[in-house]
C-alpha cells in the first residue's frame, strides 16, 4: 500500500467484542450518530459519523479513546478496540473494563512510534495466541516502509480474524467517515437512536441481567460496579472539562449517569426505572 498523503481522510471504527444486542444499550449512551453492525462471531462494529473531529477540531484519537473507555467501563464484560486514522498518523486504543487503556500509533508512512510492550499487552487482553498471533503482530511494529499506517491497521484486522472478527464487506480502516457509513448502511447496519437517559440505561441494565453474567451482577456486585463507574466518571468528566475535550466529557457523563442510575436500580427495579 502506498504511503498516506496529506489529503487522507479522517475516521475511526469501534470494534466491540460482543454481539450487537449487548453493544446497543451502552452505545446509545454516547448520544452520537453511530451505525451498529455484526462483525463476525462474537464481534460488533460501531461506525461513527465523525462530527467531533470533523467539525469540533478535536483529534480523532482523543475522541474515540474517550468513547472506547466509556463503552468498556459501562459494559464491564467485554473489551472495545478503537481504530483511528488521520492525515499524519493512525493507530488503535484498546479499552477493557477498568484497566488502563493500551494503544499503539504509526506515522503516515508506517513508522511505528508505539512500544513493543503495548502490543504484547494488547495481545494478552484479547486472548490472542501467545506464540503464533504475537509473531504475526511483530511485522506491524517493524520499520518496513512499504506498508503505510493504514496498511498496518488492515493487517491488524486480518490478525483479529483469527479470533472471529469479520468486518462487513467494504468497511475498511483508512476510508472516510462518509464512505464507511454509506457502505455499512448498504450492508444493513442499524442506525442507533437516542431514546433518553432513563430508557437507554434501563435497556442496558436489562441486557446485562439477561446475559450469562447477569446473575453475577445483581445485588452487592451490581452496586459495587455502579459505584466504580460513578467513581471513574467524575474525574473523567472533570478532566474533559478542563481540557475542553468533548470525547472525554461525553465518556465521563455516561459513566456518572450510568453509575448513579445503576445504584438506584436495586431499589427501583427495571419495571419502575
Amino acid at each position: 500500500m502506498n504511503a498516506t498523503s496529506g489529503s487522507s481522510p479522517v475516521g475511526a471504527l469501534l470494534l466491540c467484542r460482543a454481539e450487537p444486542s449487548a453493544v446497543r444499550p451502552p452505545a446509545q449512551l454516547l448520544r452520537e450518530e453511530l451505525l451498529l453492525a455484526p462483525a463476525g462471531e462474537g464481534w460488533s462494529v460501531l461506525v461513527p459519523e465523525g462530527k467531533p473531529w470533523l467539525h469540533g477540531g478535536e483529534p480523532v484519537d482523543r475522541v474515540v479513546t474517550g468513547w472506547a473507555t466509556a463503552l468498556a467501563v459501562s459494559a464491564a464484560t467485554w473489551p472495545v478496540l478503537a481504530l483511528w486514522w488521520d492525515a499524519d498518523r493512525a493507530g488503535f486504543t484498546l479499552a477493557a473494563g477498568f484497566r488502563r487503556t493500551v494503544g499503539y500509533t504509526w506515522l503516515a508512512d508506517g513508522t511505528p512510534v508505539g512500544e513493543d510492550e503495548a502490543m504484547r499487552t494488547f495481545a494478552a487482553r484479547l486472548a490472542l495466541d501467545p506464540v503464533l498471533d504475537v509473531q504475526a503482530l511483530e511485522p506491524l511494529t517493524g520499520t518496513d516502509r512499504e506498508t503505510d499506517a493504514h496498511g498496518r491497521l488492515v493487517g491488524l484486522v486480518a490478525i483479529l480474524a483469527r479470533i472471529g472478527l469479520d468486518l462487513p464487506t467494504g468497511v475498511v480502516p483508512g476510508d472516510s467517515a462518509d464512505r464507511l457509513r454509506s457502505v455499512a448502511l448498504a450492508q444493513g447496519a442499524e442506525q442507533l437512536e437516542w431514546s433518553g437517559w432513563r430508557d437507554a440505561v434501563r435497556a442496558e441494565l436489562d441486557a446485562v441481567e439477561g446475559s450469562r453474567v447477569g446473575p453475577f451482577l445483581r445485588g452487592p456486585k451490581a452496586r459495587m460496579l455502579s459505584a466504580l463507574q460513578l467513581g471513574a466518571g467524575v474525574p473523567m468528566l472533570a478532566w474533559g472539562i478542563r481540557r475542553h475535550s468533548g470525547g472525554w466529557v461525553t465518556a465521563g457523563a455516561i459513566l456518572v449517569a450510568r453509575g448513579a442510575l445503576g445504584l438506584a436500580y436495586d431499589r427501583l427495579r427495571p419495571g419502575r426505572l
